[in-house]
C-alpha cells in the first residue's frame, strides 16, 4: 500500500511485537515497512483495507486465489547440495534446483521486496517441546499472515516474540513471477526449499496450502534424521489415552473422520511419532469444505461461521453475505484455515503422551472394489504404506479434473515426502512392533461400481467401522481372508449391515467386479516394482497375487 498518502489500520501497532533478529538478517532491506506478528483482529483490518478479502456472515474472513486454487506440485524444488543429496529421494515430487540458480533468483527477489510492505508471524511448527522447529513466515500479503497465524503454533509473550530467531524462513509473494528463461524454474510460479540456507520460497502463487505444505516438507526432511516419524496423518486420541493415526490424501476423510465427538482431536494432518508420544505439527486445521454437512461434520461446519477462520475461494452471496458450500465454481478445494482450539474437545497442548494403538490407512478407492475396512499384518502394512493406493480428488492439485485419478502415493504423502520411503517405512516399523500397533485399511471411496457408476459409502458406516475398530469390538470378530490382497475382513459388525462388509454384493455384475479387483491387484504390482529393490521379502510377497494365478 506504500502508493496511499495515509496510514493502514495498523501502522502505528507495526513493530510493537518485533522481534530483535531483523528482516535485514535475510537480506531483505530497503524496506517500506514491516508488520510484526500482528493479532487476528489487525491483520482482519489490514487485509480488509487492501481489498484482499471480505468479511461474510458469522466473521469469517473469505479470500479468492486467482487461478492458484490448489498446489502446484509440478513446480516444487529443492536445492541440491553436497551435505543433503544423498538423503534426498530426488524424482518427481523432489526436482533439484541448483544452489547457483537459488542465489540469482532469491537476488531477484531481494529487488523485487524493496520498497515494499511485508507482514511477518514468528512462530513454531511442531508441538513437542523437544523437536519444535521456530519458524517464520514473511508475507507480501495480511491475509496470508493470518493464515501462518492460524496454522501454526505462536509464541506466547511478548518476551517470546522479541527472542524469536527462526532456524527455518519461509517467504510467499504471489505477485512475483518467475522467468524459466533466467530461473530455470518450469513456469512463472516456483516453490523453493533450501536447506542449507534455511529458506524456503513460495513464488507466483496465492494458495495458503503452499505455504502450509512447504513447512511440512521441512519437518519431514528433519526430523527422520533424528529418530522421529514425521507423518501426513490427522490423530485423536480416547478416554483410555489411546492414540489413533489416520493417513491419506487430501479428500480420503483425514479431518472430517478425526473429528470425533467422543475422542480428543490432536491434529488434522501432520504430526510427529517421538519416543514420547504423538505431536502436531501444527497449530491449527486446514479442511476442505465443499459440500461440508453440518449434519456429518458438525464441528468442521461450525467453523465456517466464526471470526478468524479464512475460506479460500468458497462463493458467497455478495448482498447478505451468505456462503454457499455447496458451489464449486472457483473450485473443488474449497479450504477452511482455523485455529486448532476452536474445535471443542481438542487437546490443547496439541500433544499426546502416549503411543498409537491403532493406525487407519484411508484409502478412496475411485474403482468401487476394496472392502470397507480390513485388518493388515506388518507385512501388509509396511506394503500398503509404501504403495499408498488411493485417488486424487478433484481439486486438491492445479490440473485435476471432476474425475478422481487414482494414484499410488507413498507414505500416503508422497508430494511431501523427502528422503525415500523405505526410510519412512522403516521408521515407522519399528514404532509400530515397539508399540503393539494395529493396523487398518480403511476405504472411504466407491461402491457398487466406480466412480460414476456407483456411490460414495456411507460416512456413517465408516463412522461405525472406526468406531468398531478403535473401541476393541472387532477384538474378537470373525474374519474372512480376501483372496486377492490377503489381509483379513471381518464378516460382522455393530451397526453396520453384513452385505457391506463384503463389497461384491453391491455389484450387479459379479465378473465385472472380479475383473476390476484383478486390474487394481495389477496396478499395485506394477507400482511397488518401483520399490522392490532393497525391500526385505517379506514386504515384496505381501502384495495382492492376481486372480487369474489363482484358478
Amino acid at each position: 500500500m506504500k502508493y496511499l498518502e495515509f496510514d493502514t489500520p495498523a501502522v502505528k501497532q507495526a513493530g510493537e511485537l518485533a522481534s530483535d533478529y531483523k528482516l535485514s538478517n535475510h537480506g531483505l532491506i530497503n524496506l517500506d515497512r514491516v508488520f510484526w506478528n500482528l493479532p487476528s483482529s489487525a491483520l482482519y483490518e489490514e487485509s480488509v483495507f487492501r481489498g484482499e478479502a471480505h468479511v461474510t456472515d458469522g466473521g469469517p474472513l473469505v479470500v479468492h486465489t486467482g487461478k492458484w486454487t490448489a498446489r502446484a506440485a509440478n513446480d516444487k524444488f529443492i536445492v541440491s547440495e553436497s551435505e543433503n543429496h544423498d538423503n534426498i529421494w530426488w524424482g518427481v515430487y523432489n526436482r533439484p534446483y541448483s544452489a547457483e540458480k537459488f542465489g540469482v533468483l532469491f537476488s531477484r527477489l531481494q529487488a523485487f521486496l524493496e520498497g515494499e510492505e511485508l507482514f511477518v508471524q514468528d512462530c513454531y511448527a511442531g508441538a513437542d517441546p523437544d523437536y519444535k522447529l521456530p519458524v517464520r513466515i514473511i508475507t507480501t500479503h495480511a491475509w496470508q499472515s493470518l493464515f501462518a497465524r492460524n496454522m501454526f503454533i505462536l509464541p506466547k509473550s511478548r518476551d517470546e516474540y522479541k527472542k524469536h530467531i527462526p532456524e527455518f524462513t519461509m517467504i510467499a509473494a504471489p505477485k512475483f513471477s518467475c522467468d524459466p528463461r533466467i530461473d530455470g524454474t518450469r513456469s512463472e510460479t516456483a516453490i523453493v526449499l533450501n536447506f542449507a540456507s534455511r529458506i524456503g520460497l513460495v513464488l507466483g502463487s496465492s494458495y495458503g496450502g503452499e505455504i502450509k505444505k512447504s513447512v511440512f516438507t521441512v519437518m519431514n526432511y528433519l526430523l527422520p534424521l533424528q529418530e522421529v516419524m514425521a507423518m501426513h496423518c490427522s490423530a485423536n486420541v480416547g478416554k483410555m489415552k489411546d492414540v489413533a493415526l489416520f493417513f491419506g490424501l487430501s479428500g480420503t476423510g483425514k479431518t472430517t473422520l478425526s473429528a470425533d465427538p467422543n475422542r480428543q482431536l490432536i491434529g488434522d494432518d501432520e504430526h510427529g511419532w517421538s519416543d514420547s508420544g504423538v505431536f502436531n505439527f501444527e497449530g491449527g486445521c486446514y479442511a476442505k469444505v465443499i459440500r461440508l454437512s453440518a449434519e456429518h461434520e458438525p464441528q468442521i461446519h461450525d467453523c465456517t461461521k466464526r471470526f478468524g477462520t479464512i475460506l479460500e475461494n468458497v462463493v458467497y452471496d455478495n448482498a447478505t453475505r451468505k456462503i454457499d458450500l455447496d458451489d464449486d465454481k472457483l473450485t473443488e478445494n474449497t479450504r477452511a484455515s482455523y485455529p486448532l482450539d476452536f474445535i471443542p474437545n481438542v487437546v490443547e497442548e496439541k500433544m499426546a503422551y502416549s503411543h498409537p494403538k491403532n493406525i487407519i490407512f484411508l484409502t478412496c478407492d475411485a474403482t468401487g472394489v476394496l472392502p470397507p475396512i480390513a485388518l493388515l499384518d506388518m507385512e501388509q502394512a509396511m506394503y500398503h504404506f509404501i504403495s499408498g493406493y488411493t485417488s486424487k480428488i478433484a481439486g486438491t492439485e492445479i490440473g485435476l479434473g471432476i474425475e478422481p485419478e487414482i494414484t499410488f502415493s507413498a507414505c500416503f504423502g508422497a508430494p511431501f515426502m523427502v528422503h525415500h520411503p523405505f526410510y519412512y517405512a522403516d521408521l515407522l516399523r519399528k514404532k509400530m512392533e515397539m508399540h503393539g500397533t494395529k493396523c487398518w485399511l480403511v476405504n472411504t471411496g466407491w461402491v457398487g461400481g466406480k466412480f460414476g457408476v456407483g456411490k460414495r459409502i456411507s460416512i456413517r458406516h465408516t463412522r461405525n467401522l472406526l468406531n468398531a475398530a478403535l473401541d476393541g469390538k472387532l477384538d474378537n470378530a470373525e474374519f474372512r481372508t480376501d483372496k486377492v490382497f490377503g489381509f483379513k475382513v471381518p464378516l460382522s459388525c455393530p451397526e453396520v449391515p453384513e452385505d457391506v462388509l463384503e463389497p461384491s454384493n453391491a455389484w450387479g455384475n459379479k465378473d465385472e467386479y472380479w475383473n476390476k479387483y484383478d486390474s487394481l491387484a495389477a496396478r499395485y504390482i506394477e507400482n511397488f516394482k518401483l520399490f522392490a529393490e532393497g525391500c526385505p521379502d517379506s514386504v515384496r510377497n505381501a502384495g495382492p497375487t492376481r486372480i487369474d494365478k489363482k484358478q
